[in-house]
């Protein structure tokens, strides 16, 4: 792991705002890790906030739900911060913050005698998924084939610039509490551990002063100490082998985003249709963490937070594994983190030059693996080769790339002999 320049001082005290509604949202029919969801509205419909418009027939699948109250206007391709495009189900909002048809909040005497399943059952038909960016569907990862011993609450928001997860912890520590409560129960463990770095000291002071029955694991400020498997060797000093997940070795995983989206799903019947994203960037007039509606164009963020010159690149996540979008058109989906407004300057494509064999990118690969081999094999086509050298452990933090001294194109190599044996 390598430290970095953490760019976290101009939102790391930006209390979490509300934003504004959105007049259209643009809901992506895939917002998870799994196959593509099929609409249940059609064009002209009136949407309630909160209502299922989407699922799919599939093992691994997220239920979607409408983000405003309006009326459906459209749904065609859209542009997509992942995928590039894919279909979006468009709603004209009709303004109102709040839809008088949601359900009542679930009464808190009801909840300690929810079974494992019905909590499962609560958070798949909220349609949460992994909100740390891997968007993977949580009722699965509820369900584990395997018994458990440890839960982590993953609060290591290693990436720079990114503070939405921190806030949320400082300002909603007792509702992730409980989140982490049902979660513990749900699974069956005994064991709970807070892991949060040590860069967020008002992070931390909040869950001290919350009793006992946990954990907290104050880690070093590292990348990519956020990522499961590093996460799970800090911790608990386990080793996830190559190829297995981590309840093989009796731990789950789960972003306090998540945990948070659990408490509301269970305690407010709210489905997943707002998160929390940071806006932060030297372009960026106003940074700051925003409460943002599902399928939110991102120039609505932008317009909202101000300019201070124009960006030359615009990155959905962290600068290290977040992705550049072609569009200011793109949505927020469920795992939107942040959103970043970079100056020519900062995202400048460095002279790539011939590998000197120096060895950096296999020093301080997270995962042990060798990325100028895969590279090479990558360069020549042989995806085989690349799958031998583990291309498919590679967990895309992009370390080998920001250590290499020869600006090899490492992660992008990598991610497209992924791409070839996915084929």
């Amino acid at each position: 792991m390598v430290r970095l320049e953490e760019h976290k001082h101009d939102t790391e005290d930006k209390p979490i705002e509300r934003m504004t509604l959105p007049v259209r949202v643009y809901i992506p029919l895939i917002q998870h890790l799994g196959k593509m969801s099929n609409p249940l509205v059609k064009v002209g419909d009136t949407i309630s906030l909160g209502q299922k418009i989407a699922d799919v027939s599939a093992h691994v699948c997220a239920l979607i739900h409408a983000s405003v109250d309006g009326k459906v206007i459209a749904i065609q391709d859209w542009p997509h911060p992942v995928l590039g495009r894919c279909k979006a189900i468009v709603i004209e909002s009709n303004g109102e913050a709040e839809s008088q048809a949601q359900k009542a909040g679930r009464l808190e005497g009801k909840i300690e005698a929810l079974t494992p399943e019905e909590i499962r059952n609560i958070v798949f038909e909220a349609g949460i998924v992994g909100m740390g960016g891997a968007s993977f569907p949580t009722h699965i990862k509820l369900n584990p084939s395997k018994p458990l011993d440890t839960l982590i609450v993953n609060i290591a928001e290693c990436e720079p610039y990114l503070s939405c997860d921190a806030r949320l912890a400082i300002e909603k520590t007792e509702e992730i509490l409980k989140g982490v409560k049902l979660v513990a129960r749900c699974v069956g463990v005994k064991k709970v551990i807070i892991a949060i770095e040590d860069n967020k000291p008002e992070a931390i002071k909040k869950f001290m002063v919350h009793g006992s029955w946990f954990m907290i694991k104050t880690l070093k400020s590292a990348y990519p100490q956020g990522g499961e498997k590093q996460l799970i060797k800090n911790v608990l000093d386990r080793e996830v082998p190559s190829g297995k997940l981590p309840f093989d070795i009796g731990v789950l995983v789960h972003n306090v985003g998540t945990i948070f989206a659990i408490y509301e799903a269970v305690y407010k019947n709210k489905p997943l249709y707002e998160r929390v994203v940071t806006v932060a960037g030297s372009c960026v007039a106003n940074p700051k963490n925003l409460l943002v509606r599902v399928g939110t164009p991102i120039k609505d963020l932008i317009n909202f937070c101000g300019l201070k010159g124009e960006p030359a690149k615009i990155i959905m996540g962290g600068p290290m594994m977040g992705i550049a979008q072609f569009s200011d058109q793109v949505p927020i989906i469920k795992s939107s983190s942040g959103l970043l407004l970079l100056n020519k300057k900062e995202s400048a494509a460095l002279e790539e030059n011939f590998c000197i064999r120096c060895g950096a990118c296999v020093r301080e690969c997270p995962v042990g693996l060798m990325p100028c081999m895969i590279n090479l094999s990558s360069e020549k086509g042989l995806w085989q080769q690349a799958k031998l050298y583990g291309a498919p452990d590679c967990i895309e933090c992009g370390i080998c790339n920001y250590v290499c001294p020869a600006n090899r194109r490492l992660i992008q190599s990598i991610k497209r002999a992924k791409l070839e044996m996915a084929k």
